[in-house]
């Protein structure tokens, strides 16, 4: 992986993070499509630099993040089925993270239900992330576990569980974020263990890659946050939906004319 390469998949990873599209599903289409899909080092890339997009929440809501233990128990609460799910099922989501078919029927499926979301959960009592209970946090940590195959989006379905809970678009996107630190970092370091573990080690121009990986997604993050918050506020999740519809039957297409994605 080049420069230029490291550059596009940092910039496509803040942009997705945070926004219901899915960041894997797209990290992976970008990937496959550059030819660099089946480097051990992309892979562990596309991960890594999560870490800058996790800093951006940290930095954007700060003073969220120090105002009372009450705050980490719940994401805690909520962490808690995805890291069981990431345990039970970690060999069935990596063969899961090489098919972008799969990640195409995910964009697809899930832009349809963005389509409709606005209408199934529009009566929210809740405006405020601090305002959620114990069992509604566990309760949106299942619907993180569907994020884990491809192309479902990690915000989108945490989100469409955070209004299913009552709570307004803002609220559950804004517990969505805060929800993302804990199981990124998780990720990000089972990932580093998992790359070491089998004897690779780093060298200088990959550690620069890394860096400048991870300085651009937290920009790119910022930017994205800042933009969704307001979008979503106004005027909901159809241009998402729309846009994913769009994208993954884009790559169903290109698929059956008999261009083949490669990532193994």
């Amino acid at each position: 992986m080049n420069f230029i390469q490291a550059l596009i998949l940092a910039v496509i990873e803040g942009i997705t993070e945070y926004l219901p599209i899915s960041s894997t599903g797209h990290m992976i289409l970008a990937s496959s499509f550059m030819g660099i899909a089946s480097d051990p080092f992309v892979k562990f890339f596309t991960v890594a630099i999560q870490l800058g997009a996790i800093l951006s929440v940290v930095v954007l809501y700060f003073k969220r993040f120090f105002r009372s233990l009450d705050f980490y128990f719940k994401l805690f609460v909520a962490f808690i089925p995805s890291a069981i799910f990431g345990v039970l099922f970690s060999d069935a989501i990596d063969s899961l993270l090489e098919n972008p078919i799969g990640v195409a029927l995910a964009l697809v499926l899930g832009g349809v239900i963005l389509l409709f979301a606005d209408q199934w959960f529009n009566r929210p009592i809740i405006d405020d992330s601090d305002e959620i209970d114990y069992l509604r946090a566990f309760k949106i940590g299942f619907f993180q576990c569907i994020a884990m195959i491809p192309g479902v989006s990690r915000s989108g379905a945490t989100i469409i569980g955070g209004m299913s809970q009552r709570l307004s678009r803002k609220a559950a996107a804004e517990f969505s974020f805060f929800l993302a630190v804990p199981t990124m970092f998780a990720a990000t370091a089972k990932k580093g263990y998992d790359y070491y573990k089998e004897g690779l080690v780093l060298n200088e121009e990959q550690i620069k890659l890394l860096a400048i990986g991870n300085v651009v997604a937290f920009i790119v993050a910022m930017l994205a946050i800042k933009f969704f918050i307001d979008y979503l506020t106004k005027y909901g999740f159809r241009l998402f939906g729309w846009y994913r519809i769009i994208v993954g039957g884009a790559i169903l297409a290109l698929w059956f004319a008999g261009y083949k994605l490669q990532v193994v």
